[in-house]
């Protein structure tokens, strides 16, 4: 008798796998108490955990990390002399936004339109579900032919750093091989794509105050200093009139070589209103791969139902600014820090503080790893060759497994394409997709072991 081959065997664990998503994706795991419930966090990690016991991981732990939250590991024991391969993926999701603007509930996976639709169902919580797929398919075709540590991140999401100091502090834990991240994504589906350089990330709250109190608009407006239009004021000087991103000594021209996104197509992915134009200079892969991004994600301000003819006394802002690889996030926080305070308006008082950081990164694509990730995407995908493009995001852990692990090859393969939409609402996953890439993964592991076996 004949053993099917693995894509069969990946296909009829498939069910299997939406049942488990949508149980995983039930957990509400926003990784900010303010917003939801710590216990959604703690119940979603131990949903993990106990997946990775029903899979024979051993040493399956809760581990508590500095920022307070969850970060789960296991490992699986390969052949005597196998090389060991950590994969990645994270449990907590961005917060689902305008639950009103989702066509299904956001915590509820369904299916509509040959997609699975909640949040995190690509961005990460499939990305789990991946690796889980992976390894069954390897399991029940001969076994797993590697060591396996897998980590599932409780606070990626919120870029708080918990992982990143947990993993500093205790280096023998995520020593591997090769490291498999399964949080990026196909530049678009059914087109293999790994990602070879990630945007870093600074986080900021800038606060102004400007007056002891509110004030009556119409008795003082005018002359007293409002701290909210000088918040806009302040925000308008992060970008030109282009739309380009100017932050006083940050470098803003830098070139993307390689893979490139045609502008019509990133209207279509970015659902860019007709007539609506693109911000910023050069081409589309230089703006999200090559330079930086300054985004304002929240304001503190009076909403518009229940508005007061007042002045504010107060305005604070939350400010994201992705930064590319060859510039360092420091600097660039540094740089951020000093033009609000050089910025503000009418001699306003600045407050300013850091939320979150994590470095760039840029992956090493000659290495052995991408040959064999190489061979097992285009088997994976008939007909397509696998592809290399940048990301936008970013993952702050990646820097941190480069600098405690530098001889470890680091790959970034993961659900979040273009119609993800992944932190929008209505994110989703593709089960194709899932079904492609947990086959690559699984193919990736037994040419890995073979290469290191040559």
């Amino acid at each position: 008798m004949t053993a099917r081959p693995i894509s069969e065997t990946i296909a009829s664990l498939m069910p299997r796998a939406k049942t488990e998503l949508a149980e995983l994706v039930a957990f509400q795991s926003v990784a900010d108490p303010a917003q939801f419930p710590k216990s959604e966090c703690e119940a979603a990690a131990n949903w993990v955990a106990d997946a990775l016991r029903a899979e024979d991981f051993q040493d399956v732990a809760l581990l508590d990390t500095p920022d307070g939250t969850q970060s789960v590991y296991g490992f699986l024991p390969g052949p005597a002399g196998a090389p060991t391969v950590l994969l990645y993926a994270h449990y907590d999701v961005q917060p689902p936004l305008d639950k009103s603007a989702w066509v299904s509930p956001p915590f509820e996976l369904t299916e509509r339109d040959g997609r699975w639709f909640g949040r995190g169902a690509a961005d990460c919580k499939g990305g789990f579900i991946m690796h889980l797929l992976a390894l069954r398919a390897l399991k029940a075709d001969g076994g797993v032919p590697v060591s396996v540590k897998v980590i599932a991140e409780g606070s990626e999401e919120q870029g708080t750093g918990g992982l990143e100091r947990y993993a500093e502090a205790h280096p023998e834990l995520l020593t591997a091989d090769t490291i498999v991240i399964g949080d990026t994504g196909n530049f678009r589906v059914g087109l293999p794509t790994v990602t070879a350089t990630l945007r870093g990330m600074t986080m900021l709250r800038v606060t102004l105050d400007t007056l002891e109190g509110n004030l009556h608009s119409g008795q003082f407006g005018g002359a007293a200093p409002d701290a909210l239009a000088a918040m806009i004021q302040l925000l308008a000087s992060l970008r030109a009139e282009d739309g380009t991103t100017t932050v006083d000594g940050l470098t803003t021209d830098t070139e993307w070589e390689g893979l490139q996104y045609p502008e019509a197509e990133f209207r279509k992915d970015a659902k860019v209103l007709d007539g609506v134009g693109l911000i910023g200079t050069g081409t589309v892969a230089d703006r999200i791969w090559a330079r930086p991004a300054v985004t304002v994600i929240g304001i503190d301000c009076p909403p518009v139902v229940g508005a007061t003819p007042s002045l504010q006394a107060s305005a604070r802002a939350q400010i994201s600014l992705r930064v590319p690889p060859g510039q360092d996030a420091a600097k660039a926080t540094e740089l951020l820090t000093a033009h609000l305070e050089a910025h503000a308006p009418w001699g306003a008082r600045v407050s300013v503080e850091r939320v979150g950081q994590g470095q760039p990164f840029r992956a090493d694509t000659s290495s052995p790893a991408y040959t064999s990730m190489a061979q097992a995407m285009e088997a994976a995908y008939p007909g397509e060759k696998m592809q290399t493009s940048g990301m936008g995001g970013s993952i702050p852990l990646c820097n941190t497994l480069a600098a405690l692990y530098p001889e470890a090859e680091i790959l970034l393969i993961g659900l979040s394409e273009p119609e993800a939409q992944i932190h929008a609402v209505n994110e989703s996953v593709s089960p194709e997709e899932l079904e492609r890439l947990s086959l690559a993964e699984a193919l990736f592991l037994r040419n890995y072991a073979e290469s290191k076996r040559a």
